[in-house]
């Protein structure tokens, strides 16, 4: 056991299965990225183009997949490894920065968007986190990246998240990258959570996901929430996102557009129809 310069004490494993143990530190307030200190021989694999700065001891190894080291099958389970990974949004590949030196070197990785970087230890929850398309920054080697289905077609559908999802698997430390600020609710059995279907941001795999309506045909309408919220049911623990990347890009947008307006982002049920009845446009 030892102790790291941030005063988190770590022990080291590299057993079989088992994910490296590492030490970091998040830097930054809005902006922020976090930067993961490595012992000899550890790895930690990243999103490609999340790296912002690494000590020159720290290789970089661009591989197919996860770069878990966890594959089943050979050349075939990495297909399907990285198949996966092109399903929840993220690109065929990625970066795995090994320390070949000696003693302490550190590497660093930036969120790409305004918002918070989460660390989360996946044996502290089960061994499983699920979260949304695009949420992985960066991990200790042994994480894998998979595939959660929405198995309800109206979910799926009207949910924010389509019927994919981000399923991280392993023992080890995860970054997810969410928009905004963040705020972790821990449900009860039975405990319900409404929540806009885009700020849903991580959950534990206990929470049931469903909807419920947004209120009668004039809220749904004309109320700018869309026509249902996101139900979680505990137990278990949820991450909500203020500013999901798609609202602050329809805002964007809206900006930019000749016509302008005061558009928020939220999605009415009739579009630009009911923007112009809400003085939107």
């Amino acid at each position: 056991m030892s102790t790291s310069p941030w005063g988190a004490p770590y022990s080291h494993s590299r057993q079989a299965n088992v994910a490296d143990d590492i030490d970091y530190a998040i830097r930054g307030q809005e902006l922020q990225f976090v930067e993961i200190e490595l012992d000899p021989g550890e790895s930690a694999v990243a999103e490609a183009g999340a790296m912002v700065w690494k000590d020159a001891s720290v290789e970089m190894t661009t591989v197919f997949g996860d770069g878990g080291g966890q594959e089943q099958g050979g050349f075939m389970g990495k297909l399907l490894g990285a198949g996966k990974r092109l399903l929840t949004g993220e690109s065929l590949f990625t970066t795995v920065f090994t320390h070949q030196g000696t003693g302490k070197a550190r590497v660093a990785f930036g969120a790409p968007v305004p918002g918070a970087i989460i660390p989360v230890k996946l044996d502290a929850l089960g061994g499983t986190l699920i979260c949304q398309k695009d949420s992985f920054l960066c991990a200790a080697r042994g994480v894998s990246i998979g595939i959660h289905f929405q198995r309800r077609i109206m979910t799926g559908l009207f949910g924010g998240e389509g019927f994919i999802m981000q399923k991280l698997e392993g023992d080890g430390w995860v970054f997810v990258q969410m928009g905004g600020m963040v705020i972790e609710r821990e449900l009860a059995a039975g405990e319900e959570l409404h929540v806009d279907t885009g700020c849903i941001a991580a959950m534990m795999p206990s929470v049931e996901f469903d909807l419920i309506g947004a209120g009668g045909v004039k809220s749904a309408l004309f109320g700018g929430e869309g026509l249902f919220f996101a139900r979680l049911t505990g137990p278990g623990k949820v991450w909500i996102q203020s500013l999901p990347f798609a609202r602050l890009a329809g805002r964007m947008l809206a900006a930019a557009m000749p016509i302008g307006g005061q558009n928020r982002g939220e999605g009415s049920a009739l579009g630009p129809l009911g923007n112009w009845i809400q003085g939107n446009s």
